[in-house]
C-alpha cells in the first residue's frame, strides 16, 4: 500500500527538531559502511536460522538480493533531506525538501512509487495513465534521478 503524506510529515519533523541549516553541515554516512553492517545484520540472522555462520555467502546472497533496492532508499532519503550519505552529491541533498514542506502531492506521490519500486520508465506510464502534467513529471524525476542510485556494490574476492 502506498503511504500518503508520509515525507511531509517527515520533513516537517527535521525542521521541528533541528534547523535546516544545522542539518546541512551534518557530516555524511558511509552507505558502503552502512551497507556492510546491514550485509553483516544478515549473516548473523542467517546463521541463527541455520545454526552455523554461513560466512561470505550470506554476505554475497544479502548484496545480490537488496543492494539496488538499498541504493535507492538511501537516494530517496538523500534527495528528501532525510539523511545526508557520502555516495550522493551535496548539492543534491534535500533538493525536494522545500516542496515536500510546501506539501506537493504530485512529488509525494513520485516518491511513494518510487520507493515501492518504480522505476522512471513506470512513472511515466501511471503519469500517461492518469494525465498528470508530464512537463511537471519530467522536472520532478530530473531533479530526484533515482538512476545515480545505481552504484557499484563492495567487491567480494
Amino acid at each position: 500500500m502506498l503511504r500518503s503524506f508520509s515525507r511531509v510529515r517527515a520533513a516537517a519533523t527535521v525542521a521541528v527538531n533541528e534547523s535546516y541549516v544545522e542539518f546541512l553541515q551534518c557530516e555524511p554516512l558511509s552507505l558502503h559502511q552502512f551497507a556492510w553492517e546491514e550485509a553483516n545484520r544478515h549473516r548473523w540472522f542467517e546463521g541463527e536460522r541455520l545454526g552455523r555462520d554461513p560466512g561470505d555467502a550470506a554476505l554475497k546472497e544479502w548484496f545480490r538480493k537488496h543492494w539496488l533496492p538499498f541504493c535507492r532508499h538511501r537516494r530517496l532519503e538523500h534527495v528528501e533531506g532525510l539523511q545526508r550519505w557520502d555516495a550522493f552529491a551535496l548539492e543534491e541533498f534535500g533538493q525536494v525538501y522545500r516542496l515536500l514542506e510546501e506539501g506537493d502531492l504530485l512529488l509525494d506521490r513520485i516518491l511513494d512509487r518510487m520507493e515501492y519500486g518504480y522505476d522512471n520508465f513506470e512513472i511515466i506510464n501511471w503519469a500517461l495513465d492518469w494525465h498528470l502534467d508530464m512537463d511537471r513529471v519530467i522536472e520532478l524525476l530530473l531533479m530526484i534521478d533515482i538512476n545515480r542510485a545505481r552504484l557499484e556494490p563492495i567487491a567480494f574476492e
